[in-house]
């Protein structure tokens, strides 16, 4: 094998080194290029699209019509043709005419045209070649022969005859008057006006253009559906009425008006498919304009088909079909719906598909460029949609009514009011980028037309059982886009499946619970009113007493909301995920208005609850009775020299500032852990998945793949999910503290009544001005300010059951009390009170009128705690009291029947029910404001998680509150230095 330099490469190297040396491929000058178009060249040159450059043609040639290229001059023929250019030849003089392909020469029978090729008179056709294509020696001028049986004319080239259009063969080929020629038709007199509005109105932009589309095919689709029932004129003039809204206007010379004149001229022939509304020849656009005809279409006749959710005959597929036309009239193909066709927003199949499962609520929305949208939809497509009821043998199309939001009738909406009111329609279209072209079909649109929303809605036949619906209503609202940066502007569309089913029964149903509730509620608060006022020992109803009726109601009536809503919200939540067959349908957002007003004002009311207890803990009456006394004298010499006395020892206040401290750390404690709460019930909704049964779709899964379809929620069901969830995690934390934790871990409670034993302290708390808590903790040994080894011994003695019991009365264990007071002891109780004064912090330079004021509040307190003890130990006999069991009707309605007029009253209290000025003893109103909190900020935000983080704010401020101005009351009623509580 040869392996020298190829032969050609050798001989031409030299001068290729050269010319790469003297030329700079990078020189930015080789790259610049003059400016030509095609009307800067002469007459003796072309435009090369090539070179971008005017070119001069070659001899006895010319510039094209176009420009664009070469041909021959007049009198001269085309010889050859190579790939750029053409040779031209003189014709004969026997022959000096040339041929229309421009490849031969020829005689004429007749004159010769400007162009230099024969002409022929008028009906009149040339002939040049013989059938086998031979070229003639003369040209044949032929007739064509417009009267008789060949009825032809000369066709648009002039070189053959054809046949005449139809609606010219009775006058012969020619429109004669009073026949008037409009569109390529010969329309007789009389048939249609020539007065045709072509304009399309545009109502959101408040102006109407004349459109070329219209201008153009408007009068002789109209004609020509009307005199000929041609059939695609027909769809032509149904689609320019679609394309303008359905909408009619008063003179009826428009696009819909001209429907219609046509539609009622077919009104003595047969109906199509035995549908009255559908003419023959004419497409299906509208259902009638009797009054109330919307209403019988849409809720008359089920869908003969069942709609299942579960078992062996599931079926829970919406099969949609589509009749598809192009602009002008021409039938396409039948297409299934569910991919992009009427969905056009950008969505994966598996995403689109879900709009097609029955029960499952679809929502796409999406911003999509104009330019996109006039580059992919350059004319518009018409759609007649119909449900495919299926059927082996026979298969059945049931069409879906249309309502056009848009459309007009002398200027005025007609189908945003009441249903009874519709006018129902058919055929709709997605983008028209062609009715809005003004005056022309080539021009760029001024107005673009867009279904901005287009949504097909089912509603469940009422009490049915076997999943039946009536007919899907498809309503479409159209947007109208005025042009102006087509590239920077984008239009909003989105489409939607939703389910309905008639709820005037559940909300009947619902009213009806929240009324009767509502009712016994009056009557519960007005026991509470009544036991109120029995223990203020006020006998006037005025100003406060109605207050308070409307602060008791508000609590009780919250209750009412959260217990119908709570059972609502279940309700639905298991009738709908549960069902077999489609038997019951979620609310819709609108529906569910009332549903979030019951909702809101549940929390609005136990707010108001909530706050009024919190005020009612922040001001409760509270006092620390010491029953220690002194046990021995202590030595102190009068002078130097002088005999010594003894003075009884001073009683320790340690034992109060700690029982006091006790009393400030469990003023928060609760039967349940806030914390463990919120992490409970969010590890249920997000982990694992419990949020999911919320969503607006029969399926009770609670994982969904990430590329599946998740439609919205219901609020119904969001708020019934989460609120039973709160409840349902409280509750049971509830019962554990209640069963377990107090038993066997830790009761604070009882550990504070002991406390109170062992430290000889007994606590009156009055949270109402003649009704309180008594806690009695006077020990049994008498003395508490004692060692370690007397403690421990006092305590062994105790256990060994070798000394008294703790209870008030001898023999008895009992130490918790409620106590209603009489007004005489209280009116003593207020007297030395009121000789306490409120101290704003401790100071360590105090003045002598403070030290007197000190000295002051020392003495009102050994005086009250004095008062108090002899009254426990009966030493008044005019403010003596006695101890007695509530009945339990007395438990039940939460008041006395026994009013303390000579004697207070202590009942027994087992349940120690003093917590009820505590965090402690209104667990429920916290938890169901905690509830209701949660919930409302969900409902408002969709976000679970915010709403915990939410509502564990709330509950830390509300908690520092409580700490914060209960120490503060703390002070003010005990005397205790707030130094000492810690």
């Amino acid at each position: 094998m040869a392996t020298g330099t190829p032969h050609f490469l050798s001989k031409h190297k030299f001068a290729f080194i050269i010319f790469f040396l003297h030329s700079n491929p990078v020189d930015g000058q080789h790259f610049i290029i003059p400016f030509q178009e095609p009307s800067d060249c002469s007459p003796e040159e072309f435009f090369d699209i090539s070179s971008l450059s005017c070119v001069a043609c070659g001899e006895n040639q010319q510039r094209s019509a176009a420009g664009l290229s070469c041909v021959c001059q007049r009198g001269f023929r085309t010889v050859t043709t190579e790939l750029t250019s053409i040779s031209c030849e003189a014709c004969p003089g026997d022959k000096p005419a040339v041929t229309r392909d421009g490849f031969g020469c020829i005689r004429c029978p007749g004159t010769v045209s400007d162009e230099g090729q024969c002409q022929c008179p008028a009906s009149h056709v040339l002939v040049e070649r013989d059938v086998r294509g031979n070229l003639l020696e003369e040209a044949t001028c032929e007739m064509c022969h417009g009267n008789g049986s060949a009825l032809s004319v000369p066709n648009s080239s002039g070189d053959r005859c054809e046949r005449c259009q139809a609606s010219f063969i009775k006058s012969g080929c020619l429109c004669h008057p009073p026949s008037a020629p409009a569109g390529g038709l010969c329309l007789p007199p009389g048939s249609l006006s020539t007065n045709v509005n072509p304009s399309v109105n545009f109502a959101q932009l408040k102006f109407s253009l004349v459109s070329g589309w219209f201008l153009k095919n408007l009068h002789s689709s109209a004609a020509a559906c009307l005199s000929f029932s041609n059939l695609t004129a027909c769809q032509a003039l149904g689609n320019m009425c679609v394309m303008n809204t359905h909408s009619l206007s008063g003179g009826g010379v428009d696009a819909c008006g001209l429907f219609n004149a046509v539609f009622r001229s077919q009104a003595a022939f047969s109906a199509t498919q035995d549908n009255s509304y559908w003419r023959r020849n004419l497409p299906w656009l509208y259902y009638g304009d009797e009054p109330g005809l919307a209403s019988r279409v849409l809720q008359t006749d089920p869908v003969p088909v069942s709609f299942i959710f579960r078992g062996k005959k599931q079926n829970t597929d919406i099969k949609l079909l589509a009749a598809v036309f192009n602009v002008r009239g021409e039938f396409l193909r039948w297409e299934n719906i569910g991919g992009a066709n009427l969905q056009i927003c950008p969505e994966t199949p598996i995403k689109r598909s879900a709009a097609f499962s029955f029960g499952t609520a679809y929502q796409e929305t999406c911003e999509l460029p104009v330019a996109e949208l006039l580059l992919a939809h350059p004319e518009p497509l018409f759609y007649d949609v119909f449900l495919d009821l299926g059927g082996e043998e026979s298969r059945k199309l049931l069409p879906l009514p249309t309502l056009v939001l848009n459309q007009q009738y002398n200027g005025k909406f007609i189908n945003q009011g009441s249903p009874t009111n519709w006018y129902l329609s058919r055929r709709m279209f997605l983008v028209d980028a062609l009715s809005g072209r003004e005056k022309s079909a080539s021009v760029l649109p001024k107005v673009v037309r867009v279904a901005h929303a287009v949504k097909i809605k089912f509603q469940l036949v009422p009490h049915t059982e076997q999943g039946q619906v009536f007919p899907p209503l498809m309503t479409v609202e159209y947007r109208d886009v005025l042009i102006a940066d087509v590239n920077a502007q984008s239009v909003s569309m989105s489409f939607a499946v939703e389910y309905e089913m008639d709820q005037n029964e559940a909300r009947m149903k619902t009213d009806t619970a929240v009324g009767v509730l509502a009712g016994l509620s009056v009557l519960l608060s007005v026991l509470r009113t009544v036991s109120w006022k029995r223990r203020i020992a006020s006998p006037v109803v005025d100003l406060r007493t109605t207050l308070m009726f409307f602060l008791f109601y508000a609590g009780d009536l919250a209750n009412v909301f959260l217990a119908v809503t709570v059972g609502s919200g279940l309700y639905w939540l298991i009738l709908y995920k549960a069902q077999q067959r489609a038997s019951a349908l979620l609310p819709l957002p609108h529906q569910e208005e009332q549903f979030v007003t019951y909702v809101s004002c549940a929390f609005a009311l136990k707010a108001v609850q909530f706050l009024h207890t919190l005020i009612v803990q922040l001001s409760v009456d509270v006092f620390f009775i010491d029953w220690e006394r002194p046990r021995s004298k202590a030595s102190r010499s009068v002078l130097a020299t002088g005999p010594q006395k003894r003075d009884p020892s001073p009683v320790s206040i340690w034992r109060t500032y700690f029982v006091a401290n006790e009393w400030n750390e469990i003023q928060t404690i609760r039967k349940i852990r806030p914390t463990f709460q919120i992490v409970a019930v969010l590890f249920f909704l997000e982990v694992l998945g419990f949020s999911n049964l919320a969503l607006r779709d029969p399926w009770p899964t609670l994982q969904r793949p990430p590329q599946a379809y998740r439609p919205s929620y219901s609020l119904t069901l969001r708020y019934g999910l989460s609120a039973t969830l709160w409840l349902g995690v409280g509750l049971v934390q509830v019962i554990f503290f209640t069963v377990f934790y107090e038993h066997f871990v830790e009761d604070k409670i009882r550990q504070f009544v002991d406390l109170c034993s062992v430290s000889n302290i007994s606590v009156l708390l009055l949270p109402q001005r003649c009704f309180g808590y008594y806690i009695h903790g006077r020990s049994v040994h008498g003395h508490a300010d004692t060692n370690m080894e007397e403690m421990n011994s006092n305590l062994k003695r105790e256990a060994e059951s070798l000394c008294g019991q703790r209870g008030l009365l001898p023999n008895t264990d009992m130490q918790t009390f409620q106590v209603a007071l009489s007004s005489r002891l209280r009116s003593h109780y207020d007297r030395i009170r009121d000789s306490f004064t409120r101290r704003h912090g401790p100071s360590r330079l105090v003045d002598a009128a403070s030290f007197n004021q000190t000295e002051q509040n020392i003495r009102a307190y050994h005086t009250m705690n004095h008062f108090l003890g002899s009254v426990i130990d009966h030493v008044h006999p005019d403010m003596d009291y006695i101890v007695r069991d509530k009945l339990a009707l007395e438990r039940l309605m939460g008041m006395e029947f026994l009013e303390p007029n000579d004697k207070s009253i202590f009942y027994n209290d087992e349940g120690h029910s003093f917590g009820e000025v505590l965090f402690y003893g209104n667990e429920a109103t916290l938890l169901i404001f905690d509830t209701l909190f949660f919930c409302v900020v969900d409902l408002t935000s969709q976000n679970f998680t915010l709403a915990a983080v939410l509502t564990y704010v709330q509950q830390m401020i509300f908690e520092r509150i409580r700490i914060f101005f209960g120490r503060r009351n703390l002070v003010n009623k005990t005397l205790v230095d707030d130094r000492f509580l810690i």
